[in-house]
């Protein structure tokens, strides 16, 4: 009547009984919920079960339990959860069946890869099902998850330790586990995911050495044993370095390290090793330019070998790849880019000179032999006595003529192969402008030196066809106007054209060579 109830000792006790094997009964659900409620089914039932747990925790219908004690229950449960997942998981992965006997290190590292694709199954089942019910207590499965991973590092671990020193098979198991942590947040630089890390960075700092050096001994070997034979863009030593360079960025890329600190050391020094191993490339190419050069022949019978042409190519590719491998989005390390873009400008430079010089070599050897008919020497007035003798009883060839066309003839061969084979027209544009400017340079010093001599005949001749050949030529590989009408050209054919015009009055005349354009040389030409 006074609205106070009553309760016997006996039903106290009764009631204490059914209490504590319910909240047993709950604990039990929620240590075991990957299997009481799998994949979050019934839907609501887990969420129920830990509101429940809550309410049967109360020491009364009116005073609620405090948030720290529910957490230190959920703790448990989380702590016991993960260790029977493990072992469930493990003696479905059938690790167990290799207790007790002898198992090889790529048997064991393969097993490790397999379990960690469960054990990230797992966890993303646990995300996708589980998440929501937990949403109170969620720095809780935080914890769950990290102590599941744990007992996962001691395989992992075990497996890792017997793996050889030099053998890199372990890394696609590092790939799959930070591809997953580095995209969660909670578990992203983790204690496992530290754990991870500080496994892998000696391997990876020791990969990178190895490989630093395996490239830096097969750029040696490559380039003493290269035959410059066209492989692609460049050579068959050029390719495979650009290739294992772009393929070892490409591989600690894919890492995707998740430290920055660590992860931008690792860029800086591939950059930095790019750079160096470009830079080696570049400076072997060129003495081998040099040296191919040196050994060929001085006169007209030189041909452009396709080696020459390999060795622009690689500078041509070397420059391309070096914009990929060697620069770095900020700051200083930017240095290394330019720096190689220069030591590949430069030597190219170097390169054209030394090919032009030889190109001046050839056309010095050409003007030698017509030094041999300078006015006033021996070899010139025994010449025209013998060939106005001769004349007289038959018709005598054109002494000379033939020096002129196989001049001729080799610039329009080099100018052939360069045009075909050289994969970069700056280059050639370049080339060719050096080239004009080069020959009609020496053209002019030759006949300035010349000046208080009248040219013989031949002499007149043979420079009228080579520089007319010469100024046509390039004009069709598309010289400038501006750089084939230079000063010096125009003092070259001024000084002929007067030559010409002395020479035509003399007995014998020019026989039909000019200086000027004619419709029958276009059609010879052609």
């Amino acid at each position: 009547p006074d609205g106070i109830g009553t309760v016997k000792v006996e039903e106290k006790e009764r009631f204490e009984e059914i209490k504590e094997r319910l909240c047993v009964l709950l604990e039990n659900q929620i240590t075991h919920f990957r299997y009481c409620f799998p994949f979050g089914r019934p839907e609501g039932a887990l969420k129920a079960t830990l509101s429940l747990l809550e309410r049967v925790l109360m020491k009364d219908i009116v005073t609620p339990v405090p948030q720290e004690e529910v957490k230190g229950v959920i703790r448990k449960c989380l702590e016991q959860a993960a260790l029977i997942n493990y072992q469930r998981l493990s003696e479905y992965a059938k690790i167990e069946e290799n207790v007790g006997r002898l198992v090889t290190p790529a048997k064991k590292l393969e097993d490790a890869i397999r379990l960690a694709e469960l054990v990230i199954e797992v966890l993303q089942q646990n995300e996708d099902h589980h998440a929501e019910a937990f949403a109170w207590w969620s720095d809780l499965m935080v914890e769950h998850a990290e102590t599941f991973l744990s007992l996962y590092a001691v395989d992992m671990d075990a497996a890792l330790e017997v793996q050889p020193p030099e053998s890199w098979d372990s890394f696609p198991l590092f790939q799959l586990l930070n591809d997953f942590l580095r995209t969660d947040y909670h578990l992203c630089n983790g204690k496992f995911h530290k754990h991870l890390q500080d496994l892998y960075a000696p391997l990876v700092v020791r990969y990178v050495d190895l490989m630093e050096s395996s490239i830096a001994q097969s750029i040696h070997r490559g380039f003493e044993r290269e035959s410059w034979e066209p492989v692609n863009n460049g050579s068959g030593t050029s390719e495979d370095l650009f290739w294992k360079l772009d393929a070892l960025q490409t591989f600690i890329r894919d890492l995707h390290w998740p430290e920055e600190e660590f992860a931008k050391h690792l860029e800086n020094r591939l950059k930095l090793m790019s750079s160096d191993m470009i830079e080696s490339c570049v400076k072997r190419t060129r003495v081998a330019f040099e040296t191919k050069l040196q050994k060929s022949s001085r006169t007209t019978d030189f041909r452009i070998p396709p080696s020459i042409c390999t060795m622009f190519n690689v500078m041509v590719d070397a420059k391309d790849h070096s914009a990929k491998l060697c620069a770095m989005e900020m700051g200083q390390e930017k240095q290394y880019h330019s720096k190689i873009d220069d030591l590949i400008e430069e030597t190219v430079k170097e390169m054209i000179s030394l090919l032009v010089a030889k190109f001046v070599v050839i056309l010095e050897s050409v003007l030698a032999k017509l030094s041999r008919y300078d006015e006033g020497t021996l070899f010139s007035s025994f010449l025209s006595f013998t060939v106005k003798a001769a004349s007289k009883y038959v018709d005598v060839p054109k002494p000379g003529m033939d020096v002129a066309d196989g001049y001729v003839t080799f610039v329009r061969h080099s100018q052939d192969i360069l045009r075909e084979k050289v994969n970069e027209e700056v280059y050639i544009e370049r080339l060719f402008d050096q080239w004009y400017t080069s020959t009609m340079n020496l053209l002019a010093t030759w006949l300035t030196d010349r000046m208080d001599l009248q040219l013989h005949v031949y002499q007149l001749k043979i420079l009228i066809r080579i520089v007319k050949k010469t100024y046509r030529d390039f004009r069709l590989q598309g010289v400038l106007d501006s750089t084939l009408n230079s000063k010096m050209y125009e003092t070259v054919r001024n000084r002929l054209t007067m030559e010409e015009a002395a020479a035509s009055v003399r007995e014998g005349g020019m026989q039909g060579i000019s200086m000027k354009d004619s419709d029958e040389e276009d059609e010879e030409d052609d």
